[in-house]
């Protein structure tokens, strides 16, 4: 049962979820992609950053592994992306496991994947469940959630698949987490969220947030990430909106402000930060919140 609400008084956050706000900002996650841009967002990146590495159905999976090794080498906690869709068959999904075990890599972050054509597998909890069966050597597995939805996936569908998902990952004794889609309508994450726990989620969540990135990009690349519902809610909500469109950069102070209250009550242990791979501008306002 989750514990009730602690309310932030009107004059601001409470001491303790101002606290725990800046323990997520210190300890998020940056996005990175692999285009052209991201030999200057790695150069960006904090000695020693957590890095989650996008699995692009262009570049292919074996993009994503080089990229990780990379990074890797460089000091930095790598988190690859599978997609699903990508991958051909039983035979792909052991070499993958091998080379998690061989190139020492602990957590990895599956996600279904929008590839029209996929290979052997339609769905993430299906691959999941052969990956499960392997010598993968992972100690953490995160999945997607989408407070907002997908385009292409029934709401009731999305839920059977994150609760199956953690089923799978507390059968063979792995740690999991979900991180949600990049969302801006606070009260929607927090609505999903409430009833997701309600319905006996217990999976740590990493919350999916737009970093510091330029305005015009971000609308672009929000459409195309299927988050057209919160992007209304942006338009809807003048305030934001109205912050968004004078200033050059979005500022995710606006959905953390927001949501800082039920952050810990509602177990939401981590930040998945997208980047764009604009990593400078997000290491900056991320610098901002020793206080």
């Amino acid at each position: 049962m989750l514990s009730k609400l602690r309310r932030a008084p009107l004059s601001g956050e409470t001491l303790g979820a101002r606290h725990y706000r800046l323990h997520l900002v210190r300890d998020l996650t940056f996005e990175v992609i692999p285009l052209k841009s991201l030999d200057a967002a790695i150069e960006a990146l904090p000695a020693g950053s957590r890095v989650s590495v996008t699995a692009s159905p262009v570049k292919g999976q074996d993009a994503t592994c080089e990229i990780t090794e990379r990074l890797m080498e460089l000091g930095h906690e790598a988190i690859p992306h599978v997609s699903a869709r990508l991958v051909d068959d039983r035979a792909r999904v052991s070499e993958l496991a091998g080379w998690f075990r061989s190139a020492g890599v602990s957590t990895m972050f599956l996600v279904g994947g929008d590839v029209e054509s996929p290979g052997a597998y339609s769905d993430a909890a299906s691959f999941l469940r052969d990956l499960l069966e392997c010598d993968h050597g992972l100690s953490t597995i995160g999945v997607t959630a989408y407070p907002h939805g997908h385009p292409l996936i029934a709401e009731e569908v999305l839920h059977e698949a994150l609760h199956a998902k953690q089923a799978l990952l507390a059968e063979a004794g792995v740690e999991g987490y979900c991180s949600t889609q990049m969302c801006f309508d606070p009260e929607r994450i927090e609505g999903w969220l409430r009833g997701e726990r309600a319905a006996g989620l217990t999976l740590p969540v990493h919350l999916g947030i737009s970093g510091v990135v330029d305005r015009a990009k971000l609308l672009t690349m929000g459409a195309r990430l299927g988050v057209g519902p919160s992007l209304r809610y942006l338009r809807k909500n003048r305030a934001a909106i109205m912050k968004l469109m004078t200033s050059p950069n979005y500022d995710p102070d606006h959905i953390l402000m927001a949501l800082s209250p039920s952050l810990d009550d509602l177990g939401v242990t981590g930040l998945h930060v997208f980047t764009f791979n604009q990593v400078a501008t997000t290491v900056t306002w991320q610098s901002s919140h020793h206080g």
